[in-house]
């Protein structure tokens, strides 16, 4: 059995995650920004176990953070992978917005991180998440595009601050099972049909990647993309 914190764990792949490290046996904490709901959620998961343990935190507001994790230790693996959808293109900005995504992703990670630090084992791991948009831009993507670029540099500066322990990120492209991308099914098979692969990602194959980089004490400084190789 492993202690993993997983913030951004009440949805999406976070919670897909946490529910499949919960049903191997694994103690979780997960996050999420709304007390109650991080505690239903760890009910959820956790199926009746006692495994799983849920609280509140919040990436941007990064002050906040090493009082949210105080006491949580020790961590054999920490993963992110909290973020937000903004769309916020140069033609029409939202500093606001920009300012809230950046905080949360570039200062609110590796503040999350820095908590953490004293608590994470030597042979652990710390696992980001990120996004093709890094590398495959959009309109209107200024602001993921930059912060997911920041991602990839964070890995190399991390990986080095925190040694042994490793750091990777995952960057995935489009999940076709997650609630995000429901009733969209044209642009879904768009996308397929110009996938080498033949295949959109799954939660299963971000999950599967997730936990290859957790666990294999080989890879470290890894940017590891999943979308079937259309970027």
């Amino acid at each position: 059995m492993e202690n993993i914190v997983i913030i951004g764990g009440t949805s999406g792949m976070g919670r897909e995650l946490a529910g499949h490290l919960a049903g191997q046996g694994d103690s979780v904490v997960l996050t999420g920004r709304d007390a109650e709901r991080a505690r239903q959620v760890a009910r959820e998961v956790g199926k009746g176990r006692h495994n799983v343990r849920g609280i509140a935190l919040d990436l941007a507001e990064p002050h906040e953070i090493a009082r949210a994790l105080s006491g949580i230790g020790p961590v054999d693996h920490l993963v992110i992978t909290a973020v937000e959808r903004d769309v916020n293109s140069v033609r029409d900005y939202s500093v606001d917005r920009a300012v809230r995504l950046a905080t949360l992703k570039v200062v609110g990670y590796t503040a999350a991180v820095a908590a953490l630090r004293e608590v994470l084992a030597p042979t652990g791991s710390v696992v980001l998440f990120g996004g093709v948009a890094k590398d495959a831009p959009y309109p209107g993507s200024t602001t993921v595009t930059a912060v997911n670029g920041a991602v990839v540099s964070m890995v190399r500066t991390l990986s080095t601050e925190l040694a042994p322990v490793r750091v990777n990120a995952v960057h995935p492209g489009i999940v076709s099972d997650t609630p995000s991308w429901s009733g969209q099914a044209d642009v879904l098979e768009s996308v397929r049909s110009r996938t080498p692969t033949g295949r959109l990602a799954t939660m299963a194959d971000i999950v599967g990647a997730t936990v290859f980089l957790m666990h294999n004490p080989a890879v470290n400084r890894v940017n590891l993309t999943v979308d079937g190789g259309m970027v």
